[in-house]
């Protein structure tokens, strides 16, 4: 039977997009001003450039969502193999039509499109939905290794090579997790599970050790390099990485806004470290000057923001009949949890830098929209849930004698 939305959902995004749209206005003041200086706009500089494009961003991603809501919710498992390879398209046209920024080809490019597409973003759901499909077909069959367990790996392994040859191997650290979240959800066979985390552990392993950069001018050797370059910096003594300049400047920054606002902060517009002392902080530092401008409260109140999130996924999942919609419910609230925690131990230099978003809070066209989408599905699933009856203590008896 088709119900309402989930609106407990729905109205805990809303103060989550009013928040980001507020911090972006503060932290992009700097950055919009750079970045019209250079597009030589004819008034000069101009404070509010990523601003005005977020609103066009969050406009945009709420109508889709109404669509993604709309929907017929057995579309989506009926077309998941098309949905996916889509995605893997999307992941292969960039190789052919990209945007690239500073060493990466992370971006699609397109002729009349005003934003740039992030495929890797589009990736993660798509592969959330095809996978809800594969193990729903297979649910009596999870514990067969060449039946089930290795077209999987082939799945996520198209993925996977896709995604490294751009090279963004730190997308795959969202969705290795998530895999193996999948398998213990899916009750899937243990062995398996370890034979994936040990497979995992072997490309990690010989991606930081084969691939080089340059220690002493700090330039990559080969495409994986970054990686290699990140871990050392993280790894390495801070005061030497300081002044050197390396990749642990961003982190330390960081870790001097956090500090700097402790708990109640500096106020509202008053951060010192997005003036480019943290650069680009509206993606991936956006955590850091929120802490330095509002201090622990806000930061613990967005947490628990989080965690609603991931309730009310699992409190949908736990309500629907239909194995699909439980693996996408639980699967996506996950992923969102997942990668907001990332980018906070990012931020607090708990791992190495990999410039994830948090979600709902970064600033990025592609993320948001992903997000949307996969927040329009939870919604579209949360219209079919099943209520539990609710008896009186006299018709509680009847019931059960």
């Amino acid at each position: 039977m088709k119900k309402n939305v989930d609106y407990k959902l729905f109205f805990t995004i809303i103060p989550m997009i009013v928040f980001w749209m507020i911090m972006i206005s503060s932290v992009s003041v700097f950055s919009s001003s750079e970045i019209t200086a250079i597009l030589h706009w004819s008034d000069g500089t101009y404070n509010h450039f990523y601003v005005l494009r977020n609103i066009a961003h969050v406009v945009i991603s709420l109508f889709v969502l109404w669509v993604v809501v709309k929907i017929h919710y057995s579309l989506f498992e009926k077309y998941s193999k098309y949905i996916f390879g889509f995605c893997l398209f999307l992941l292969v046209m960039v190789f052919f039509v990209w945007s690239e920024y500073k060493w990466a080809k992370w971006w699609i490019e397109l002729p009349l499109v005003p934003f740039n597409i992030q495929p890797t973003e589009f990736a993660k759901l798509g592969l959330i939905i095809y996978l809800a499909a594969f193990f729903k077909k297979f649910k009596w069959n999870l514990h067969t290794f060449h039946s089930w367990f290795l077209p999987f790996l082939m799945i996520l392994w198209s993925v996977f090579v896709l995604v490294a040859l751009q090279p963004d191997f730190w997308t795959i650290l969202v969705t290795v997790p998530l895999a193996a979240i999948m398998f213990f959800y899916a009750w899937a066979n243990f062995k398996h599970l370890l034979v994936t985390l040990c497979i995992w552990m072997v490309i990690a392993f010989s991606v930081y050790s084969i691939w080089d950069y340059d220690k002493e001018t700090g330039k990559n050797q080969n495409s994986l390099g970054y990686i290699t370059q990140r871990i050392d910096n993280f790894l390495a003594d801070n005061q030497e990485a300081i002044k050197n300049r390396t990749i642990n400047w961003q982190t330390e920054q960081a870790l001097i806004a956090i500090g700097s606002g402790w708990f109640t902060g500096l106020g509202f517009g008053q951060s010192i470290q997005k003036y480019w002392y943290l650069p680009e902080v509206q993606w991936d530092f956006i955590f850091s000057v929120i802490l330095e401008e509002l201090g622990f409260l806000w930061w613990l109140t967005l947490l628990l923001f989080y965690l609603h999130i991931w309730y009310r996924g699992f409190y949908i999942a736990s309500r629907v009949v239909d194995p699909f919609w439980k693996y996408v419910a639980v699967w996506i609230s996950t992923w969102i949890l997942l990668q907001a925690f990332i980018n906070i131990w990012v931020n607090l230099n708990i791992i190495p830098l990999t410039g994830i978003t948090l979600p709902f809070i970064s600033y990025g066209w592609s993320s948001l929209l992903s997000l949307f989408i996969a927040l329009g599905l939870l919604l579209n699933i949360s219209r079919y849930v099943e209520e539990k009856p609710k008896f009186s203590r006299n018709a509680r008896r009847k019931h059960l004698f």
